[in-house]
């Protein structure tokens, strides 16, 4: 007899995604909208699965009372309403449609694209108030003229290609994608710098994560083309609002179009309203009649194949996995995803390979938890949404990175060692990695250069002369600033390649400004410096 699934819709979907479950003999379906916590509480025991969007909260009550449920699906691509580590505890996979709405943003972003070129939304006001004044809005061509695509994941490249459609010059930055997948998106790579002195539209499809907050700031928006345009239709903190007001009202830039803000929804008092070269929407990027479909029928398609097959490769969360399993796997996942943060860390430009080498005891363990894990470490910190061992190699793809994993029974000077290589077009990053005692969790090698350190805090890595005062210098400046070294590892070439270079690897009581990076990167014996957090 064929298992049969209920499936609990506690908000509004488009009919077509309740359709899609309601065809399917194997799975029973309920609507219910409007529950509160406690209402949710009531009912959840009978589901095997919930669809929400983001009225519905699921909430660590609400997934403590889900004794039967396997999956929760968002419609959407905000989590914000799903305790997600309360559902990975639980076993419950949780799933949301990042890429479902990609077209529908880009559209979007078109939009605004022409809006800001033709003084669309000013010129409707005007004929509205009784006014007949064409040449108070002769627009611009957008033929011929450069826009600039900060950001080149799915909605970035969707862009792209729109805009040569209409015969535009396409520039595109991203430091994490390789420039042959932009140029096959109709754009040229180029640095941010010189992407904003060039374009005459700058349209901005970046995650917010901490290097990404206030990523057009005064400095920046001076940087751009005198006349340009602003679009962000992404993230509301990729932009200080106050600076961007500033170089409107000095005429800086001709126009900026947002649909995204730092505060949503918008103060009443905010100086952005008295602008008439701003165009404001309310945050319109999934608001359309297609893209409610097409989350509504991937969150049920997902979901359906998720119960009936155990298949989860769009989870953001960790599926199930045995006690068996999972002991034996943990602390190893743990040392990779650590040895992946590393490697990222230390890899200049865009990763076009990442190599998964275990040797000796380890070797007998699956690779590909363990190469998925390293995924996590390496993409964690360079995407927005939520990157685990279930979606890390389907994100990896997207980057244009090829993961390659080999396992040899022969030791390599440890009872179990982790290597880890990132290839990029410049260079191969190497980092290795051991469990002491097989619990304890140690970087022993970067590159040719054998290390001893824990990996976890604040680290600075420098590739420099080996010579007297280097390492008196970095004291020197790591002191003024008040950072206390919690180790510190000296590494020279192991394999006497006569490079004529060191290596430091110094644990760090706090991070390390950029400015500071700066300073060190200039000391003359200093090749390569590096600061980040594992």
């Amino acid at each position: 007899m064929t298992e049969t699934f209920r499936v609990l819709i506690a908000d509004p979907i488009h009919e077509d995604g309740r359709a899609l479950l309601e065809a399917d003999g194997a799975f029973s379906v309920d609507v219910e909208t409007g529950l509160d916590e406690a209402a949710l509480i009531a009912k959840i025991p009978a589901y095997d699965a919930l669809i929400v969007r983001s009225k519905t909260r699921v909430t660590a009550p609400a997934i403590a009372a889900a004794t039967s449920l396997k999956a929760v699906g968002r419609a959407g691509i905000g989590i914000d309403n799903i305790d997600v580590p309360a559902a990975t505890e639980r076993g419950i996979v949780v799933f949301n449609t990042p890429d479902a709405n990609a077209t529908t943003t880009a559209e979007l972003t078109i939009a605004h694209l022409l809006s800001l070129s033709r003084h669309l939304p000013q010129a409707d006001r005007s004929v509205r108030s009784g006014a007949w004044t064409p040449t108070r809005f002769v627009g611009s061509e957008l033929s011929g003229k450069t826009l600039g695509v900060i950001g080149f994941g799915t909605i970035g490249r969707l862009v792209a290609e729109r805009g040569a459609g209409l015969k535009m010059r396409v520039v595109a930055y991203d430091p994490f994608v390789a420039p042959e997948v932009m140029a096959g998106a109709s754009a040229e790579p180029c640095e941010l710098d010189e992407l904003l002195a060039s374009a005459d539209y700058v349209t901005l499809h970046c995650p917010l994560i901490e290097k990404t907050r206030n990523l057009i700031d005064a400095r920046r928006i001076a940087a751009m083309k005198p006349g340009a345009r602003l679009i962000n239709c992404a993230r509301g903190g990729l932009v200080d609002e106050d600076a961007l007001v500033a170089a409107l009202e000095s005429g800086h830039l001709a126009g900026a179009a947002l649909d995204v803000y730092a505060t949503e929804p918008p103060s009443k008092t905010s100086r952005l309203f008295a602008l008439d070269t701003v165009v404001l929407t309310p945050h319109l990027g999934a608001s359309t009649e297609e893209a409610q479909q097409a989350v509504s029928v991937r969150i049920a398609r997902d979901l359906a194949h998720f119960l009936t097959t155990g298949a989860a490769e769009t989870a953001v969360n960790l599926p199930r996995i045995s006690s068996d399993q999972l002991g034996r796997l943990r602390p190893y996942q743990a040392l990779a995803r650590a040895l992946g943060g590393a490697v990222g860390a230390l890899a200049p430009g865009p990763i076009r390979e990442l190599v998964v080498r275990l040797f000796g005891g380890v070797a007998d363990l699956e690779p590909r938890p363990i190469a998925a894990e390293a995924l996590v470490g390496l993409l964690e910190k360079r995407l927005a949404g939520p990157v685990n061992r279930v979606n890390a190699f389907h994100l990896a793809r997207a980057q244009g990175i090829e993961v390659r994993e080999s396992r040899s029974e022969q030791a390599r000077d440890y009872v179990s060692l982790i290597e880890i290589a990132a290839v990029t077009d410049e260079t191969t990053i190497t980092v290795a990695g051991t469990l002491l005692g097989g619990r304890l969790p140690r970087l022993v090698r970067i590159d040719d250069y054998d290390v001893e350190a824990v990996p976890k805090g604040h680290f600075l890595f420098t590739r420099h002369g080996d010579q007297p005062g280097v390492v008196g210098a970095l004291g020197g400046i790591l002191a003024r600033e008040g950072i206390n070294i919690s180790r510190m590892h000296v590494g020279v070439d192991t394999n006497g390649g006569g490079s004529g270079l060191a290596i430091a690897l110094i644990s760090l009581s706090d991070p390390l400004p950029d400015w500071v990076v700066t300073e060190i990167l200039a000391l003359p014996a200093v090749a390569e410096v590096a600061a980040f957090e594992l």
